[in-house]
């Protein structure tokens, strides 16, 4: 067909497709052809026709909602007019223009002869054939504009969703690009088709930064062998920390047995080795010595060969065995606990749904049920029941629905503390049942988390502090240990702590309770999850759930309001608020780590130490990056944490700059003392990094 006589060059004025697609429709040409058909054709039964459908547009979409059209030509019968999809949608989008092409140039050049004969062929003899392709013909474009719509909205919907939970503008970051910036993406092409796919789009913006990090886990991904490498340490040992660098380089995976944490295996070492020195190592059961042999052995050439021979051969079994699950744990060693027992045997008997003050509770128990019980099982009088009860409650097996009271003989409601709704379903130490022993001291129980919590800083952090290796403390022998001991926490006693004892306690556990968050949850890639992980993700412990919130704002901050909240976390009558710090530290910012490349280094703190050590982990944050001053420009640059907490720091930004020069070295920080006086500097905030610190 001559492009000279085609019907696109005399479109005067663009039509919308819904205009068109009334004008063209089958359905006002249907009867007029029938009744021309009926003189010509009086033989052909007049049902034929009546059972042929009037076609409707929306019909039509719903029938084809999976067909896809690369073109769409709009066909007008009356002046001849062809619009084509590419010419409606030139308003709305202009990508559409740079997709066409030669070859489908020729593609719609074709569609149009044919449509053209088509028309001629209707106006001369039409038939009931000329008809149902028509019919098909308007189907098809009516589902091509329906698919057109809906691929747009994915992608609008997709970039929307990803703008509000944070992960395009870390994507951007990555890039570095702002969000305002579009990222353009060459259409996918293949033969014979031109068609612009939104949905290669949207799937290549979610694997532009996995495909990144594939390539960097397999740069990094460790050997592959049959045998097996142990590694003995202790705490605090540089020579060890030196050994683990030069495994990780070499990409060797090992099992570290620290033998401050399994004592048992430091006899075993006397006895294979002669004395406990260490580091040691152990390829299968072959000894190879500490770290000086290792850098002995790669010099010469005979490590490779010895790592040859660990892919191909299997420990035998004289080969020094990995720590087992429990080993050395004190966790499930201790006397029983008699009230334990019998509570063990009261719940099965008492617990049950409950109406109570027009309220609905799950998992509860009447008090006069319970004395019932007791006094049968116990074989004791109604008042001494009351008392055993009473002190199965101060024990914190059980509390009031409503904590009204500790515990009553009569119609009360009360709920053992695994029933509680919000301990079953947001706790993540509660135990699985009933623990039968006797709880232990808190004070205890800070010494071993502390001492595990070195234990996995020391082996799965990088020597700064600020890189953390979650894949290898997933599946740690340590970490198991410091989940069965945080089980340990929802029966003690914290009122009678001392401060030194709460803030090392507290700091500790926020920190590990970070880690054991990013672990199960993953790290919060915007605004709702990093909300919901300070906020949802608890412990019980002493019988009251703490969040991440709760520790560093209530505990820490001395119930002092979060960023962005009005609300105190601890109300009036909060039991919480007996345990809080009487005001707020502010040096425990610089020792708090929620798994972010903004925040300081991960270090273990102890209570005889502490207030030295938040003095050195707050000199080290800020010399290291936290606090950025120019004397000369007047132009200081401050970490974020000054300004989502400043009042802990001073009442304005120049006693904010105050608190944090005297973390400085002495010269500069008298240097900035001074300007300070007569001096008004502009105070700028560094941007947040909220990725995760792997």
């Amino acid at each position: 067909m001559d492009m000279e006589s085609s019907p696109k060059h005399n479109v005067e004025e663009m039509k919308s497709a819904e205009i068109i697609a009334k004008e063209v429709s089958p359905k006002h040409n249907v009867k007029e052809i029938e009744e021309k058909k009926e003189e010509e054709m009086k033989s052909v039964d007049i049902e034929e026709f009546s059972r042929k459908p009037v076609v409707e547009i929306e019909d039509m979409m719903e029938d084809n909602e999976e067909e896809e059209m690369e073109s769409i030509d709009i066909h007008e019968e009356e002046g001849d007019k062809i619009v084509t999809m590419d010419e409606i949608m030139s308003v709305d989008s202009d990508d559409d223009d740079s997709e066409s092409s030669a070859e489908s140039n020729n593609e719609i050049t074709k569609a149009r002869e044919e449509s053209v004969d088509d028309r001629s062929g209707i106006s001369h003899h039409s038939s009931p054939d000329t008809n149902s392709s028509t019919s098909s013909a308007w189907t098809e474009k009516a589902a091509a504009i329906k698919n057109f719509v809906r691929v747009k909205s994915e992608v609008a919907v997709h970039t929307l969703i990803r703008r509000l939970s944070g992960k395009l503008s870390v994507d951007n970051a990555a890039h570095g690009t702002r969000d305002d910036e579009v990222k353009s993406v060459d259409s996918p092409k293949t033969e014979g088709k031109s068609m612009w796919n939104p949905l290669s789009y949207l799937k290549m913006m979610q694997n532009d930064d996995d495909s990144v990090d594939r390539e960097e886990d397999v740069a990094l991904e460790p050997v592959v062998m049959k045998g097996r490498i142990i590694l003995y340490t202790r705490l605090g040992c540089e020579e060890c920390r030196e050994c683990r660098l030069f495994l990780h380089e070499k990409r060797l995976r090992y099992v570290e047995i620290n033998i401050d944490i399994y004592p048992s295996r430091k006899l075993e070492l006397e006895k294979i080795c002669g004395g406990d020195v260490v580091p040691k190592v152990f390829f299968n059961e072959e000894l190879v010595g500490s770290f000086k042999e290792l850098k002995g052995l790669e010099e010469s050439g005979e490590l490779e060969e010895k790592i040859k021979h660990l892919i191909e051969e299997a420990p035998p079994r004289d080969a020094p065995l990995p720590p087992f699950s429990g080993e050395d744990d004190a966790s499930s060693k201790g006397p029983v606990d008699e009230l334990a027992l019998i509570v063990l045997k009261m719940k099965p008997c008492v617990v049950k749904d409950r109406f109570y003050k027009m309220r609905r509770f799950k998992n509860c128990f009447l008090g006069s049920e319970a004395v019932d019980f007791l006094s049968a099982d116990q074989s004791l009088e109604r008042d001494g029941a009351v008392e055993v009860a009473r002190k199965l409650a101060s024990q914190l097996f059980f509390q009031h629905v409503l904590e009204e009271n500790l515990f009553e003989d009569g119609n009360h409601l009360y709920r053992f503390l695994d029933d509680d709704p919000v301990v079953s379903s947001q706790c993540h130490n509660i135990p699985r049942g009933i623990i039968d022993l006797k709880p232990r001291p808190i004070v205890e129980i800070a010494s071993r988390l502390r001492l595990v919590y070195r234990a996995i800083l020391e082996a799965y952090t990088s020597p700064d502090g600020k890189h953390v290796d979650y894949r290898s403390i997933h599946g740690s022998e340590e970490f198991a240990r410091y989940l069965r001991i945080i089980q340990e926490l929802h029966r003690v006693e914290l009122e009678d702590m001392q401060r030194e004892e709460k803030l090392a306690f507290f700091i500790n556990l926020y920190n590990m309770m970070a880690i054991h968050s990013i672990l199960v949850w993953g790290h919060p890639a915007g605004t709702f999850d990093r909300t919901k992980m300070f906020m949802d993700f608890k412990y019980v412990i002493g019988g009251n759930t703490y969040s991440l919130s709760a520790i560093q704002n209530g505990i820490l901050r001395g119930n002092q309001r979060p960023m962005f909240n009005p609300m105190k976390p601890f109300g009036a009558k909060d039991k919480r608020s007996k345990v809080a710090l009487p005001y707020a530290e502010p040096l425990t910012h610089f020792a708090l780590v929620c798994g972010t490349r903004s925040g300081p280094p991960l270090r273990c703190f102890t209570p005889g130490d502490i207030d030295k050590e938040l003095m050195e982990a707050a000199r080290d944050f800020l010399r290291c990056g936290g606090l950025i001053v120019d004397l000369n420009d007047k132009f200081a640059y401050i970490n974020q944490i000054f300004n989502w907490y400043g009042v802990d720091f001073g009442n304005s930004e120049v006693e904010v700059l105050k608190h944090a020069s005297t973390f400085l070295e002495p010269q500069f920080s008298e240097a900035l003392l001074d300007c300070l006086v007569d001096t008004q500097f502009k105070l700028v905030y560094q941007k947040y990094d909220w990725r995760l610190n792997n």
